[in-house]
């Protein structure tokens, strides 16, 4: 059966611009819907080569603290809309980092620029998508108010999970949607009933152990384990925790009162349910449920781009040159899904069509 195509059609040409763009995810999702990202800007040069490499939009290295409208403004020209996009690095406030982070922590104000920006270049539509954590911080607020005061009227916000829209990680993102033309809401779920599985995403991918490196991409390569990181693995069950271990195998601080809770560390992944959510250490058996479902090893780095949305084509390095494992860790963890820029995009195009029909 021939695959569905993502791209909507739409007689109507958005421009855009994507702030803290990373390797290009939320780009490459609206892209796909058929927005015009014209421009991304990190401060990361790293992302420079997958963001320009996989996406026909320029790249700016550059951090938005420094960032002058005037750089912005002719990438939104030449439409019949304009969109910000964009998502500021979410770790300050992630559950992991909430109470050990605060306001002397140079990404906290981050938003507010963003909010800046919003303001001095007034575009038709604004997104935003970030940690749930955020909710509950000043900043936050503070960026809503901003967009009320500029005209965004009762713009969409709300905590959704990935899952509930087909990328196979269960993600929970908070996404905020504003527009000049009037209220915005998110396309309904598609596939709260039918999610996309572990198996589905990976299925037909070459097998490896531990160490190893497909051939033919160097991206599906997976991080060595240990001996006892061998017998750990070859000791875990899909779905279970190091509780079902011999208790000769489980760590000594995972025997103390203080490491009793932590059952989510070393863990197998479901075939038949969507991933976890990947974050920037997903490489690392240790580090979360990121144990194959099948294969002793963790997950290489084709497989947590593939699962962050990321087409298994998506270049991440030039070639020839050596993979940094935290640079490529980082800049998969930290994207944008891919099918979350998606449904962002899905929702623009239907708020306009709403819009256009009531004239």
């Amino acid at each position: 059966m021939k695959k569905k195509s993502n791209r909507m059609r739409s007689k109507y040409t958005i421009k855009a611009v994507d702030l803290f763009c990373g390797a290009g995810g939320l780009t490459k999702g609206l892209r796909n819907i058929g927005i015009d990202v014209q421009l991304g800007v990190d401060l990361d040069p790293a992302c420079e080569y997958p963001y320009t490499s996989n996406n026909e939009s320029r790249f700016l290295l550059k951090s938005v603290v420094e960032l002058q409208p005037s750089e912005l403004t002719p990438s939104l020209l030449g439409g019949d809309y304009s969109l910000i996009a964009g998502c500021a690095p979410c770790q300050t406030f992630s559950s992991y980092s909430l109470g050990k982070k605060n306001e002397t922590d140079a990404r906290w104000n981050l938003l507010s620029h963003f909010g800046s920006m919003v303001v001095k270049l007034n575009p038709d539509f604004v997104t935003m998508e970030n940690v749930p954590g955020l909710r509950q911080q000043k900043v936050f607020h503070d960026f809503l108010k901003t967009l009320h005061d500029n005209g965004y009227k009762a713009p969409f916000v709300g905590v959704v999970n990935g899952a509930d829209y087909g990328l196979p990680q269960s993600r929970q993102r908070l996404i905020v949607l504003a527009s000049k033309l009037g209220p915005m809401k998110l396309i309904a779920p598609t596939h709260q009933n039918s999610p996309i599985t572990v198996k589905d995403a990976l299925s037909g991918l070459t097998s490896l152990q531990s160490g190893e490196m497909d051939p033919d991409d160097e991206l599906h390569q997976t991080s060595a384990l240990s001996p006892l990181n061998l017998k750990r693995i070859q000791a875990s069950r899909p779905g279970g925790t190091w509780r079902d271990w011999p208790k000769h195998l489980v760590a000594e601080c995972h025997k103390k009162e203080s490491g009793k809770t932590f059952a989510g560390v070393y863990g197998r992944m479901k075939w038949d349910s969507p991933a976890p959510t990947i974050t920037t250490q997903f490489f690392g058996f240790g580090n979360g449920r990121f144990g194959h479902p099948e294969q002793n090893r963790a997950l290489s780095f084709r497989e947590g781009a593939i699962l962050q949305g990321f087409p298994k084509k998506y270049k991440f390095i030039k070639p020839g040159e050596p993979i940094i494992r935290r640079d490529i860790g980082r800049m998969i963890g930290n994207a944008v899904p891919v099918k979350l820029g998606e449904v962002i995009g899905r929702s623009i195009l239907a708020h306009i069509k709403e819009i256009k029909t009531r004239l």
